[in-house]
């Protein structure tokens, strides 16, 4: 058996880590078994993949394709001018596109796969555009599809190219049900974090000295959110939550993370996140520290993981994540969250 993964990043968000876990997985229980991974760019999940013992190959996609997107743009739908700001996007990128699907056709085909496995919607539809008929494929579904204004139809127009959907949560599995319709078949499996790497003890990075911040004084409690710089993580509500406490409070917060993906508009600078910060009176109270690799370290170094999704949370591997590093935790009560917590238990759960 030879499975081919498709992903459309090469940085390691949260789908990629789910990704490599999968791949991690699938070495220990069928070591004979043979795995390839193609990525839409090189970095990190290339060498990773590599490391794991997975043929790796990059087929980079065009600037056209790379910030083309909707994420979280659901509420474009009822705005007329954004909506045809992304049709004219979606036009504009179509030579290119089809351009891309002929390269990647022929990537797969040099691997010649048993399976195929796509990872993001734009490889979920290139995906079965690419492949040979007579190969498998499965979408491996990380987001809701309902809110997706281009996706969403994409993927309903396409679903019975596909022969599988695996949904990392039950709320996932609801919303692709209620998108696509009875086709295809969908199984919920919820994502898996390596729970040697995420657990209480072990190593904790200087989370001051990466934000160029002075160290934090004696008794002071560091509150962070861990999260890419999507717009819906909620890194506004964490800092108005943040500037709603006194002055002299104890607190210093966190801000990890950095912009992951090139879709347009779908993510915070670290610029504006400082701007917002310093209108709000947060200055020398708020430590940025952009990306960073080692999350487990990051998360032990903190008292409290804050989750602020404004939007439904697909999973929630941060939540996972942090409970499983022993954190205490505050997250958003919405989605796949509700399905790996319970308030006043193992989290302090709000709207």
């Amino acid at each position: 058996m030879k499975v081919v993964f498709l992903n459309p990043a090469g940085v390691i968000g949260g789908a990629e880590r789910a990704l490599l876990e999968v791949i991690a997985s699938l070495r220990q229980a069928r070591p004979e078994w043979r795995l390839a991974v193609i990525a839409a760019a090189d970095g990190d999940l290339a060498r990773d993949a590599r490391a794991l013992g997975a043929e790796t190959s990059v087929v980079t996609f065009p600037r056209a394709l790379a910030v083309l997107g909707d994420a979280g743009t659901g509420e474009w739908t009822d705005n007329h001018a954004r909506t045809i700001g992304l049709a004219a996007r979606v036009a504009a990128a179509m030579p290119a596109v089809a351009a891309y699907r002929g390269r990647l056709a022929h990537a797969i085909t040099a691997l010649e796969p048993d399976l195929i496995h796509t990872n993001g919607f734009k490889m979920h539809v290139l995906g079965v555009w690419a492949a040979p008929r007579n190969i498998p494929v499965l979408w491996h579904l990380h987001d809701f599809v309902g809110s997706r204004p281009l996706m969403g139809p994409l993927l309903r127009a396409h679903a019975r190219r596909c022969n599988a959907v695996v949904a990392v949560s039950h709320s996932v599995a609801h919303d692709v049900r209620a998108a696509l319709g009875n086709h295809p078949t969908i199984f919920t499996v919820h994502n898996a974090i390596d729970l040697e790497r995420f657990a209480p003890a072990g190593p904790l990075l200087d989370l001051d000295r990466l934000a160029a911040m002075p160290p934090l004084g004696e008794g002071g409690i560091r509150v962070g959110i861990v999260a890419t710089m999507a717009r819906w993580k909620g890194h506004e509500t964490f800092l108005r939550a943040l500037a709603s406490l006194p002055p002299a409070s104890p607190v210093r917060s966190y801000v990890i993370g950095g912009p992951l993906y090139e879709t347009t508009g779908s993510q915070y600078t670290i610029a504006e996140l400082r701007a917002l910060a310093s209108s709000l009176g947060l200055d020398g109270r708020v430590a940025f520290t952009g990306f960073v690799a080692d999350v487990p370290s990051a998360m032990r170094a903190l008292d409290i993981v804050v989750h602020a999704s404004t939007q439904p949370e697909p999973f929630g591997l941060v939540i996972a994540e942090a409970m499983a590093c022993g954190r205490a935790l505050i997250a958003s009560a919405a989605g796949g969250a509700t399905e790996i917590i319970e308030d006043g238990v193992d989290a302090l759960a709000h709207p």
